[in-house]
């Protein structure tokens, strides 16, 4: 069977290495003001640590499928961490990063390919989607656990705001995941539990249900419901809308905001 292939199929690939790497370094410089341009570090340490994150996602799905019973995921290669691996590089990592950079939106990527008639039972099923949007769950709690904890205490504020905007991004990316929408996890949650009949009509909806929310999120209305009850969620882990903002505004550091939320080292 193919997950007999060597341990290449889960030797972590050098492509993650090198963004786990660029991460490390720039939130090194992001905590210790090494960089001549903050707002860069700032870009940087955020963009790689959201595809840190997007890689973590696709592998939980992945990971999860195996033990459920679909041994493909190895040979395709999901199990590397490698995100030139999985079917859609582009709407797994391209457009999440531009969403990003465009509007500060964690949007969810999507695409390994599960071979689903390998899996029996549905809370298999409904695992393995789920699985994808946990991980953005908890590094969420990772990112707002100084602020939580109360442990913030010399924290550099620069790091501090950029920890803000990334735990902004995994739940934003956490709650648009969960939504019961064809073609994101949510609805793959429940759609083992649904009748061959409602799933047999659903389908052809499913490449279309992230566009569908993508044009929902555009109208102002829906736009500031969801992001109030992003920031909520936020203000219950402690981290606050001055922080989510100073965030944002140090992450995009080629527009001149006045330096409103230049932040001092210490």
């Amino acid at each position: 069977m193919g997950h007999q292939g060597g341990r290449g199929e889960r030797q972590i690939s050098s492509v993650f290495l090198g963004i786990f790497a660029v991460m490390a370094v720039t939130g090194w410089a992001v905590w210790t003001g090494y960089s001549t341009s903050t707002g860069l570090a700032v870009f940087l340490f955020v963009t790689s640590a959201w595809i840190v994150s997007l890689c973590l996602h696709e592998y939980a799905h992945a990971r999860t499928a195996l033990h459920s019973g679909d041994l493909s995921v190895g040979a395709k290669g999901y199990l590397t961490l490698n995100p030139l691996k999985y079917t859609h590089a582009l709407l797994s990592i391209v457009l999440p990063v531009i969403f990003v950079i465009m509007g500060g939106l964690g949007l969810p990527g999507g695409a390994v390919y599960i071979e689903r008639d390998r899996i029996q039972g549905r809370w298999k099923h409904s695992l393995i989607s789920a699985a994808g949007p946990l991980t953005n769950v908890a590094f969420a709690v990772v990112c707002t656990a100084p602020f939580w904890l109360n442990a913030l205490d010399g924290v550099p504020m620069a790091f501090r705001f950029a920890l803000a905007f990334l735990a902004l991004l995994q739940v934003s990316a956490a709650i648009l995941n969960f939504l019961p929408v064809p073609g994101l996890d949510g609805y793959g949650i429940i759609e083992p539990w649904l009748s061959y009949r409602i799933r047999r009509e659903v389908a052809p909806l499913a490449p279309f249900g992230l566009i569908a929310v993508f044009a929902l999120l555009w109208i102002p209305e829906v736009n500031g419901y969801f992001f109030d009850v992003v920031r909520n969620l936020l203000s219950t882990l402690g981290v606050s809308d001055l922080e989510t903002f100073c965030g944002r505004d140090l992450y995009r550091f080629w527009q001149d905001t006045n330096g409103f939320c230049a932040a001092p080292q210490g």
